[in-house]
């Protein structure tokens, strides 16, 4: 299970890890290993991500999620399979973190009377100063 909060984890079952030679210059491995950590995870079919959280998480992969609800995330910054696996994995769980956070309403607010005085003051002061630079008529 990976834990993504306290009340939600996805089961390891539904991310599907694939290996793929990582792009790049590299040494005399570079032919032969695949590093690079490729990792998809079918958010629209997950029993731990509500319709709502879905909704956000599009959002919030853009491009990385597909047509079909699906996440897809490659990680190629690390040598090793296990530092890139790891890497993909946090990447994923940071996203659905940010898309649990629901946005705050916005509340229709208007300027009090005073504000709106103040404004109006300032707006005849700006404009006394800007009468005084005026080239002078005979």
């Amino acid at each position: 299970m990976i834990k993504i909060t306290n009340t939600i984890s996805i089961d390891e079952s539904e991310i599907e890890e694939k290996f793929i030679r990582s792009p790049g210059s590299g040494g005399q491995k570079v032919n032969k290993t695949e590093t690079a950590v490729q990792l998809r995870f079918n958010a629209r079919k997950s029993p731990a991500i509500s319709h709502a959280v879905f909704l956000r998480l599009q959002k919030v992969a853009g491009r990385r999620m597909t047509q079909d609800g699906v996440i897809v995330l490659t990680a190629n910054g690390f040598r090793t399979q296990e530092m890139n696996r790891k890497d993909a994995q946090d990447r994923l769980i940071e996203m659905i973190a940010k898309a649990l956070v629901a946005p705050k309403k916005r509340r229709k607010t208007k300027p009090s009377k005073a504000a709106k005085q103040r404004r109006m003051d300032q707006k005849s002061k700006r404009a006394d100063v800007k009468k005084t630079r005026a080239k002078v008529r005979f």
